[in-house]
């Protein structure tokens, strides 16, 4: 299970701070590399469609988000530890925790005093 921090459900509130990515190594438990593109949705104060890109070193996650509300492109960090991911944008202040099973992961964005659920897939 792993936290999310995604940040493209919370572009509205840019906030200029980056989620720190700690340097431990990936659970064995994920199984798996996240590395790679996922899709997904977000709901809460701001609704959505999302595509990440990540690449992956040991517990270190970076990449891209592509939003569809607000709609745009930015980077993202984040980090792995066991089942639990956590990530977030800097372009658009959102923060994504959660949790990560083989191909799917999910949970919880969060953004100034906004906030919701996300859940996304690995395509390839």
């Amino acid at each position: 299970m792993i936290p999310v921090v995604s940040a493209a459900l919370l572009a509205a509130c840019y906030t200029g701070t980056s989620v720190a990515a700690p340097e431990q190594v990936a659970s064995k438990q994920s199984g798996s590399s996240l590395a790679g593109t996922w899709s997904g949705r977000y709901g809460g104060a701001v609704s959505g469609t999302f595509t990440l890109r990540w690449t992956q070193s040991g517990s270190t996650l970076r990449g891209t988000i592509k939003l569809s509300n607000p709609a745009g492109k930015y980077p993202i960090t984040g980090a792995v530890h066991g089942s639990k991911i956590s990530f977030g944008a800097v372009g658009v202040g959102a923060t994504y925790t959660g949790t990560v099973s083989g191909r799917s992961m999910s949970g919880r964005w969060k953004s100034a005093n906004r906030g919701g659920t996300w859940s996304a897939h690995k395509i390839s």
